[in-house]
Formats: C-alpha cells, structure tokens, sequence
C-alpha cells in the first residue's frame, strides 16, 4: 500500500496507483492522476466516461468491460485511446478509482484437471482440453494465474472452456494469446487494449467476438498474465 497526495487530501493506492478504498474517491483524485496519465486536463468527454464506469460499478458490483463502455458511448477504439492514452484499465478505470475486481472465490492451488464449469463438450473434446491431473496451477482470488512462467496452452484451453469460450481456440485467438505473452516477456507489461488490437488487425468488435469475458478478464486471464 501506498499514499498519494493531491492537493490537500491523502489517498491510499495499491503498488499500480489503484485507489484501494473505493468510497475514497471524488474529483480531486481523478483531476490530481491524470496529468500522470498522459492527460493534461479532463473535459467534458473524459468525465462522462468516469461517471458511466462509478455508475456502473455502483449498479452492477463490477468495472464494466471496455465494450460495454465503448458502445454506451458510441466510441472507437480510437476515440478511446485519444482520451485515455494509458489505456482503459490504467486509464479510465484507475481514474473512476475502481479496478476490474470481479467476484472472489477462495485463492490457492487449483487442480485444473478437475473442473466441472463451462459448455457440454463430447469426451473426445473434453481429453484434449484437460490438463494433466498431476499440475497444479496457483491463482489469485481473481483467477489469474500468479506466476506467468506456469502457463501451458492446456490452461489457456481450461480458461476458455471455463469461460464459455467454444473448446477449440481458432487461430486467431491464439494469435492474441501469444502476442500478449511475447510482449510481456520482452517488455514486461501486460499491453494495452490498444496495442494489442493494432499489433493483431483487429477492431473492438472482433475482440468482443474472441473474448466475451473482456480484454483483461478474457484474454489478458487466459494467457496467463495480469495487471500489477
């Protein structure tokens, strides 16, 4: 933990400069984080989408996905990138004070090998998706992987499979998952929702299509990474 100063107010932030106490926040703290975000001012455009995230997050108990947030607006992703040029977690979530924190299950070891979620699948299927029974992967109270060198591509079949994801990932969502893999080994950081769609030709949609579950709780989740 963390505390930052702005003007003449103290807020507590985790070691990502997430405020931790979400009823901590007001304007001060959105208007005091920005400059340090690439943005000089916050306009009328950059409080709307902040208003519409804290909105959301009060209504449904979780940080919308950035394309429930590009569609309420009617954005582009380029839109988006123009106003947020951190990027719509380390963006325009952080400075609405909220993370992508969905609901917690108990953190630890999890036998992959033993999973019961996801769609019906034939037998045949459900061999090629399931891991070894012998590894272990160990998870964060959010379902990311804690440690990104344990990934295989059979826990990124498991994630989808939980997810809802079709079984058989096409190659497209492998072109995803191992960009975002090898960027974050040669620059580790997890890229921005922008980068990874101009780095594979995919616009907003497409990757709404690929990852249901979102960009960060979908395809950053399945490719082993997270956020810090």
């Amino acid at each position: 933990m963390e505390n930052v100063i702005l003007g003449k107010k103290t807020y507590a932030v985790d070691d990502g400069g997430f405020l931790l106490d979400y009823d901590q926040w007001d304007d001060a703290f959105a208007e005091g984080m920005a400059p340090s975000l690439g943005i000089p001012k916050l306009t009328s455009e950059h409080w709307n989408i902040i208003r519409f995230i804290r909105s959301s997050f009060e209504q449904n108990g979780r940080c919308p996905l950035v394309f429930e947030t590009c569609r309420a607006h009617g954005l582009h992703l380029s839109n988006l990138k123009r106003l947020f040029p951190a990027g719509y977690l380390r963006g325009a979530c952080k400075l609405a004070g909220i993370t992508y924190a969905e609901g917690c299950f108990v953190p630890g070891l999890v036998p992959i090998g033993d999973y019961t979620a996801g769609p019906a699948v034939d037998e045949k299927s459900r061999s090629r998706i399931s891991p070894s029974r012998d590894k272990i992967y160990a998870v964060d109270v959010r379902g990311f992987l804690v440690n990104p060198d344990d990934w295989d591509e059979q826990y990124a079949l498991f994630k989808a499979y939980e997810m809802r994801i079709p079984a058989a990932l096409t190659n497209k969502h492998w072109e995803v998952i191992h960009f975002l893999r090898n960027s974050f080994k040669k620059n580790g950081v997890v890229p921005t929702v922008y980068e990874t769609c101009e780095a594979n030709n995919v616009e907003l949609e497409d990757l709404e299509r690929l990852f249901p579950p979102g960009y960060h709780r979908g395809a950053v989740k399945i490719a082993g990474l997270r956020v810090r």
